[in-house]
Order: C-alpha cells, then structure tokens, then sequence
C-alpha cells in the first residue's frame, strides 16, 4: 500500500512538471491563451514555477485579463515556497501598491529574500532600499555592496549594466549614482 501510494504521488508531481512545461513552452511562444489553462492547474496543484508564471500572465495580461490583485495573489503562493523570481515580484508590488496596498517595509523584506538568492533585479531594488532608507534605514555601504552584487551577477548583470546606462543617458540621477558608485561611470 505504501509503495503504491509513493508511485501514485510520483507520477502526480511528474504530471504537474509535465504540465507546466509544456504551459512554458507554450508561454514563451507568445500563445498565451493556450499557455494559461495548462499553467493554471500546474499552479493549482502547487507547482511554484506555474504559480509565478500564472502571476505574470494576470500581471501582464497573457492570455487573461489583467488583474493586479490577482498577480500579486499568485506571486505571494509562488514566494512562499521560495521562489525568487516571485520573491521579487511580491516585492515590487508592494514597492509600488500594485494589486496590494503600499508597504515599503515589506517590500524590502521580500527584496532580501530574492536576492539572497542571487536574483539580480532583487540586489537592485535592494540596493535602491539602503541608498534612499526605504522600508530600511538608509546605509550607502550596504547599497554599493548590493549594487556590486546585482552589476556582477552571473544570470541578470549584463542586462542591469545596460539598463542603467541607458537611464543614465535619459540623465536619471539614480542611474548616474549606482554606476559611480560601482566604478562603471
């Protein structure tokens, strides 16, 4: 009985695997409508990568109507058990008051917790939480380290580098500041 219960739960978790990835695939082809329901029940079923996907797809409106209260609801599942994309997601929507009411000590919270993971968008906005004390106390030292983290990181730092630099262009004076304060202006 216990072996057929273990095979039984191993071929639902490859099933949701399953699902989700062929939801992905589907996603990243830009057919949204087909992406959505195969996600959905990935999702459903606890899969935190379809729960993230699930909240980008609300988020953005892919294949559904946008629905920022929706995003955020599935973002928090997605976070909760770890993911950092999510983590991230969830952070700025707090950040901003999008699907959720305003809260800047959460959103550092939730900052930290992606980029401790080594999510370079979250070093960024954490980063940006020292330099200007929000949701935290404002410490520069702490701000340059993340700063060094975020323009470094292996997966995301290329992408960041640009980005600020094409901000620094437009004359933002964040932009202007991160990139003196990690030596790349």
């Amino acid at each position: 009985m216990l072996l057929m219960c273990t095979f039984c739960m191993t071929a639902g978790a490859q099933n949701v695997d399953k699902l989700y990835e062929e939801g992905k695939a589907l996603y990243d082809a830009k057919k949204y409508t087909d992406a959505f329901p195969k996600l959905k029940i990935a999702a459903e079923k606890g899969h935190k990568k379809a729960q993230y996907r699930l909240g980008r797809c609300y988020d953005k409106g892919n294949g559904v109507r946008e629905d920022n209260k929706e995003a955020f609801a599935w973002y928090l599942k997605s976070a909760e058990r770890g993911y950092a994309k999510a983590q991230y997601q969830v952070g700025k929507s707090y950040k901003n008051g999008e699907g959720v009411e305003e809260d800047r000590v959460k959103a550092f919270q939730y900052f930290t917790k992606a980029a401790k993971q080594d999510n370079g968008e979250a070093q960024l906005a954490l980063g940006k939480c020292y330099l200007k004390g929000k949701g935290t106390t404002a410490d520069k030292d702490k701000a340059k380290s993340w700063f060094q983290k975020a323009v470094k990181n292996d997966k995301d730092g290329e992408e960041i580098v640009q980005k600020l630099r094409e901000e620094a262009a437009d004359r933002d004076e964040d932009a202007i500041a991160i990139l003196q304060m990690v030596g790349l202006k």
